[in-house]
């Protein structure tokens, strides 16, 4: 081979090493930070006058703030579907099955690193060794298995035992130490990292350290709130200390609405008497195993500075099921074809090249959302702590542009639009026993 031959390869070689160094630096870390049972309103950026949230406020100053994003209306078919980018009736909610294939598994052969802390719920809450974290694409894993309704949780580290706690009012800081000793400690520099943070808060029973505890104008639950976005801040204070903030994008959301029902206006067992333990829906209607606007629909901040538009409010349509899809555009690994995934690439949303976002969410066993339009079967699913008691068992159509807040039935009004979402509403259930395709429906 002659000298020019030589060169010529080595030319090309080292252009394709170049060009392989910039796409791995152009990758972000990912950084989701998930809180439980959150209102829509908590947040002084969404509206709430008593929590003093500057954080997660700032944040919001620093990226796009998303008012019509969707999770789903309970913990595991919210983590479920956050995972696998399948609405629940596929990935099956606290049930997940291990054959199940989760953002995290995919990552990992695009070269990242991850991780997951807190709260995991979607291995029935038993420590099935095949449906637990490391199992399901973690490398490292430190949390608990289930909620806390019983006012103290077990904790796993990977897959062993790793201690319990009784005291509600340190799991916050304890998550944020975890992430926090994760990047300092455990992840290696150089690769991108993909950090899952779902913490306990503000699921009931809920609890502030001594150091926010009685502090705030909003009870204990606003104490909760305001010790979160603290946390929140400490963790993004370490972004910025690593050097490791310009190129993460960050993921502000949580798993559904506030757990806000009527039946449990005083207190529940477990609570200080007369301490309100639930959060604030806003302007949204019911709360946390509804099917309307308050159990499904949560607060979303992305940050990614000089990627994701700064001071932006968004109200196009995202849900979690899009994360998946989105991470693999970012992320650079290709989506499963052997199972229909029903979210979509959102990244163009994101870096603000495109303002339209889904054209329609599927509310689990109840109805469908295209546009502004929202429709509900008359049969639409209820868990059974999201009363209302005076509700008509009928189908239901809602204009969210002229009424958020659910109060005005348009379906004997538009008969038409009614049978249109009743028809794609039956299309995306239909979908469930089309195990092999990939999705065809936006």
């Amino acid at each position: 081979m002659n000298r020019f031959c030589i060169l010529t390869r080595l030319g090309v070689s080292l252009l394709w090493l170049a060009g392989s160094v910039a796409a791995a630096a152009e990758k972000p870390n990912i950084l989701i930070i998930f809180t439980d049972d959150q209102g829509y309103g908590d947040l002084a950026c969404y509206g709430n006058t008593k929590n003093k949230t500057p954080r997660l406020d700032q944040l919001a100053k620093e990226g796009t703030q998303f008012t019509s994003f969707y999770a789903q209306t309970v913990c595991g078919p919210s983590r479920s579907a956050l995972l696998t980018g399948r609405y629940p009736l596929r990935s099956k909610g606290w049930s997940m099955p291990a054959t199940e294939i989760t953002f995290a598994e995919l990552i990992r052969g695009s070269g990242y690193q991850t991780a997951c802390i807190g709260k995991w719920d979607v291995s029935n809450r038993k420590p099935i060794i095949d449906r637990m974290p490391n199992a399901q694409g973690f490398d490292y894993y430190f949390g608990t298995l289930g909620a806390n309704d019983g006012g103290g949780v077990t904790f796993h580290e990977d897959n062993e035992k790793a201690g319990s706690t009784r005291d509600m009012g340190s799991l916050t800081t304890l998550y944020t130490d975890k992430a926090i000793t994760y990047l300092k400690e455990k992840r290696d520099p150089g690769k991108p990292f993909l950090l899952y943070v779902a913490h306990t808060m503000m699921h009931t029973i809920i609890d502030a350290s001594e150091r926010f505890r009685g502090k705030s104008a909003g009870g204990l639950y606003g104490d909760v709130v305001e010790e979160f976005d603290y946390e929140t801040g400490r963790l993004l204070d370490v972004l910025d200390e690593l050097g490791l903030s310009k190129n993460t994008l960050v993921i502000y959301t949580s798993d559904n609405g506030p757990w806000n029902q009527p039946k449990y206006t005083d207190r529940k067992k477990g609570h200080p008497v007369g301490s309100i333990f639930w959060g604030e829906a806003g302007p949204l209607r019911n709360g946390k195993g509804s099917c309307y606007e308050a159990g499904y629909r949560a607060p979303c901040i992305v940050r990614w500075p000089g990627k994701v538009p700064a001071g932006r409010v968004s109200d196009a349509i995202f849900a979690t099921v899009d994360f998946m899809p989105t991470f693999a555009s970012l992320g650079g690994f290709q989506l499963p074809t052997d199972r229909r995934i029903d979210g979509i690439d959102q990244s163009a949303l994101l870096l603000g090249k495109r303002d339209a976002g889904r054209q329609h969410f599927y509310y689990h066993d109840a109805g469908v959302r295209e546009g502004k339009w929202k429709y509900l079967k008359a049969n639409a699913h209820f868990y059974g702590y999201a009363i209302e008691d005076d509700r008509k068992k009928v189908e239901e159509l809602y204009d969210l542009d002229a009424d958020l807040g659910e109060q005005n039935n348009l379906a004997e009004k538009f008969p038409k639009k009614v049978a249109e979402l009743r028809a794609l509403m039956l299309s995306i259930e239909e979908g469930v026993k089309d195990l092999g395709a990939s999705s065809r429906i936006r």
